[in-house]
């Protein structure tokens, strides 16, 4: 048998310095916050407010998912290589939250096994998609949906001071 060559080459001379090691001598990267403004054509997001750059909309790369909703908030970027024309976003501030969030309106329910009660002070919204029911505290019940239909395997009695089909 003879002797097994290693065919891989040493990425660092010996005494060398590795390439992802900071050099003495370089800058920090510069970090700042900006806008998100959108996103162009190719869902790349869309910067504004970048403080090197008043007044003007860039380009930027990102190591975070970015979706339509945000759009607006502020973010977080680094500068490639110092460069303002070449952010890269890193991060999305989330917005201050209130010192006490409001208290939700008197709303009870009620469960004895056989019957379920829901109670609120002005009105009760059921939503599903497009659909919805809401009953209101003037007696009021608004069915909405694209597809609404009654069955009965018994009468089915529409009664009313006035009804109206159509």
């Amino acid at each position: 048998m003879g002797k097994l060559e290693d065919r891989f080459e040493p990425l660092l001379p010996d005494g060398g310095a590795s390439p992802l090691a900071p050099e003495e001598s370089s800058p920090p990267v510069p970090v700042l916050t900006a806008r998100l403004h959108g996103f162009d054509l190719d869902d790349r997001p869309q910067l504004s407010a970048v403080t090197a750059l008043p007044g003007e909309i860039v380009t930027a790369r990102s190591t975070v998912a970015l979706s339509r909703a945000q759009i607006g908030a502020e973010v977080v970027v680094v500068l490639e290589a110092a460069d303002p024309h070449r952010p890269i976003v890193i991060g999305v501030l989330q917005p201050a939250m209130p010192a006490q969030l409001p208290a939700p309106g008197p709303v009870a329910v009620t469960a004895d096994g056989d019957r379920q009660v829901i109670s609120a002070e002005r009105e009760i919204v059921l939503r599903c998609g497009e659909a919805s029911i809401t009953l209101t505290r003037a007696g009021k019940v608004v069915i909405r949906g694209s597809y609404i239909l009654s069955r009965s395997r018994g009468y089915n009695k529409i009664k009313g001071a006035a009804i109206e089909l159509n």
